[in-house]
């Protein structure tokens, strides 16, 4: 299964060593029962949505969030984990990688509106700050999006010119090592998991929300400053 996983460079911490190695031990019980990487896709968006709707039918309490952490951050493991099993089988396609594209495209400002939802319900935020989680969606699906077409566009520019040593060499150049892996691990998925266990705490959670969305907010720019960059100099 090691030739499965992804370069660690750059990867957040949480993502890096944990979620990738729970999702290597899920992917082998996938290869070993014979589910397919689709199927896998399907199970992570089930166990996500599942976390999600706890949140918004629930009251508040340090159950409810203990029990959606635990589904959201099993949905991320899964999603980890059908890519490996259509590397380990061979059975990866343009079909199963636009499922998979489809389902995070669908769960990441999902998450945000169920944290909208869930402080109509059950919290009493007075300020503007009830608003920030459609900002965070806003700022979720920009920041998916920009990465989705900065990857599609070098691919395209690389097959049109036959110059894939300049999108080699933009990702060397991208190389982190473990200090960064630590540094940008409020923008983790797996962070946003987890910080569901203070959903008992109104003034924790949105402190820590608040948090997230801030570093985000920055990461998010430096990251589509950088992209635009690259895309600029594949035009000359």
């Amino acid at each position: 299964m090691d030739h499965a996983q992804k370069p660690g460079d750059g990867v957040p911490a949480y993502t890096r060593w944990l979620n990738r190695r729970a999702a290597r031990v899920f992917a082998a019980a996938a290869v070993a029962t014979g589910l397919g990487p689709n199927a896998v896709t399907l199970a992570s968006a089930c166990s996500s949505a599942a976390g999600l709707l706890l949140l918004v039918a629930l009251p508040a309490g340090w159950g409810t969030g203990l029990a959606a952490a635990a589904l959201l951050a099993l949905g991320y493991v899964m999603d980890s984990a059908d890519g490996q099993v259509a590397r380990t089988t061979g059975t990866g396609s343009p079909a199963g990688e636009w499922l998979d594209h489809v389902v995070d495209a669908v769960r990441t400002p999902a998450l945000h509106l169920a944290v909208f939802l869930g402080f109509q319900r059950s919290f009493e935020i007075e300020s503007v700050l009830r608003y920030l989680p459609l900002a965070f969606a806003l700022l979720a699906v920009g920041h998916f999006t920009s990465q989705i077409l900065a990857e599609q566009l070098s691919r395209s520019h690389a097959a049109r010119t036959a110059a894939a040593g300049s999108e080699n060499a933009e990702h060397a150049g991208a190389q982190k090592g473990v200090l960064w892996s630590f540094m940008i691990l409020p923008v983790d998925t797996g962070v946003m998991c987890w910080v569901f266990v203070l959903w008992g705490s109104p003034a924790l959670f949105l402190a820590c929300y608040a948090i997230l969305f801030a570093f985000g907010l920055i990461f998010a720019g430096i990251s589509a400053r950088r992209k635009y960059m690259h895309l600029k100099g594949l035009g000359k």
